[in-house]
């Protein structure tokens, strides 16, 4: 007995172990390319609205995807196959990336990748499902831990993978990533579920909670500023005035490094902070890099821009998800979080369709202004919402 007692610990540290490569080798997989892929995109469509119709597609089939294979799951009680297909897309998204000399081509590989990334999805609720209920924060801390040092490795040497072997290399690195990570996961073992048919009827009900929308309409305002700023439309302006692959990749690492400290302030326990107040002071910051972006002079002062970037997005993503669910019985948060993610993927999709050709009208830099001020305003009006309907929800519970 004690030994099987044993064996049981260490296959499901093995499969944590195996969880936590795939999920680095998967995201470092699906940032490798990303510095430099709106460049590579306009090397090879021109235009900036065919660029940005290209970047949207990642945010469009997020959108579409999530909430229906989180139903699938369910109504299978299987994840593995979801799971081991989704990787595996984005391995192939990048190669149709890689080898496409056409805008279509280019938006059918970015949009499998958006599909693999929707995955992420089932990903994280099998991981969580190897853990007791009571760690379920450190299930999520340490998927997002292996997801930063994945993004962070890969966008700190892709700028150098493009100078040595062009703007192709990354891609197919990439290729290599997302198949070599679906592979790991295939020795693990699945204890099959009991099939849970979708209830219809209940994802309206919540998707209708003004205190879940809410949150996840401030969360695609936010994604909307993102994806035409940092994971955007600015390594194309670093272009512009100059920046190297390198330069550009630098750009993106500055972001994602300073949203991970954002994200930490968040967790920090001794500022006396509330949840309000800190998406108040994460719109202010995007808003703020976004403006830097927009009257930058140079290639120096562009570099400031993704710091406050960087921070804002690492303070706004975790508070809105949060919010978001924090007044869901537990039975339906499965459901929130993924009608959350979904909804802030729209955001994903429309930033880059519009901005790119807005752009291609007015300019980058005219059009950064106009996203800064619509983030600024939008996401001040959409935070007042949110203090409203918070008092309402804690008037209704006082009134139990």
């Amino acid at each position: 007995m004690a030994q099987s007692s044993t064996d049981g610990v260490s296959n499901r540290r093995a499969t944590i172990t195996l969880f936590l490569i795939a999920v680095l080798f998967f995201w470092a997989g699906q940032y490798i390319y990303l510095p430099t892929l709106p460049t590579y995109a306009q090397s090879k469509v021109g235009d900036l609205s065919a660029v940005g119709f290209i970047l949207s597609m990642y945010g469009l089939l997020q959108a579409l995807v999530r909430i229906p294979l989180g139903i699938a799951s369910d109504w299978s009680g299987a994840r593995k196959p979801f799971i081991i297909v989704g990787l595996a897309l984005s391995g192939i998204g990048a190669w149709m990336m890689a080898v496409g000399n056409d805008a279509g081509m280019l938006a059918l590989g970015r949009a499998i990748t958006g599909a693999s990334a929707g995955a992420w999805v089932v990903i994280v609720v099998a991981f969580s499902a190897l853990f007791p209920p009571e760690e379920a924060v450190r299930a999520s801390s340490l998927l997002m831990i292996f997801n930063s040092l994945g993004r962070i490795i890969s966008t700190a040497t892709a700028g150098w993978l493009t100078e040595i072997g062009g703007y192709a290399l990354p891609f197919f690195i990439a290729t290599g990533l997302g198949l070599l990570s679906a592979l790991i996961l295939l020795p693990i073992n699945e204890t099959r579920r009991p099939a849970l048919a979708p209830n219809v009827q209940t994802i309206f009900r919540i998707l209708l909670r003004r205190d879940v929308l809410a949150p996840s309409l401030l969360s695609a305002i936010g994604q909307y500023a993102l994806w035409t700023s940092a994971f955007g439309f600015f390594t194309v302006l670093a272009k512009q005035l100059g920046a190297t692959s390198v330069s550009q990749s630098a750009l993106i690492t500055t972001h994602i490094t300073l949203a991970m400290l954002g994200s930490f302030l968040t967790a920090w326990r001794r500022l006396a902070i509330t949840a309000h107040q800190w998406i108040y002071i994460s719109f202010v910051l995007l808003a703020l890099g976004i403006a830097i972006a927009a009257c930058a002079p140079s290639l120096t002062i562009l570099f400031i821009a993704p710091i406050f970037t960087g921070l804002g997005m690492g303070i706004g993503y975790p508070v809105l998800m949060g919010m978001s669910i924090v007044h869901v019985r537990d039975s339906e948060r499965t459901i929130a979080m993924g009608l959350h993610q979904a909804i802030y993927a729209i955001g994903m999709f429309s930033g880059p369709a519009i901005s790119g050709a807005l752009a291609d009208v007015i300019g980058l830099q005219p059009m950064f202004a106009i996203t800064a001020g619509v983030a600024l305003g939008l996401g001040i009006f959409g935070i007042r919402v949110t203090e409203i309907l918070s008092a309402q929800s804690a008037h209704k519970e006082i009134m139990k």
